[in-house]
């Protein structure tokens, strides 16, 4: 059994037991929360279907913890006119473990 969720604008396959990095959410750490933006559930050879969500289907999920990605570098300059600028980002996240799915 599996699902399609959604989460900051992006879309995540899940089964129960995942563990997978979301965009950074206002929950505290070992809190339970439930993700209502559920596509698709798949139980089996039963496939469902939203549109584009499915009604009264959640996940519910574990928030193990928050962090910040790996840097990456952002580098902007103009050539010929000595203008360079550097400068760093990290991501900041949150890591979900998957308890249950609800259709």
């Amino acid at each position: 059994m599996f699902a399609i969720i959604e989460s900051g604008g992006k879309q995540y396959k899940v089964a129960e037991g995942d563990i997978i990095r979301v965009e950074l959410l206002e929950a505290e750490a070992d809190s339970s929360i439930d993700i209502e933006k559920v596509l698709a559930v798949l139980d089996g050879d039963t496939l469902i279907t939203g549109k584009p969500y499915i009604e009264g289907a959640k996940v519910q999920c574990k928030v193990v913890e928050h962090g910040k990605g790996k840097k990456i570098v952002v580098f902007h300059y103009k050539p010929k006119k000595n203008v360079r600028t550097k400068n760093g980002h990290r991501q900041p996240y949150t890591k979900l473990q998957i308890e249950k799915i609800l259709n």
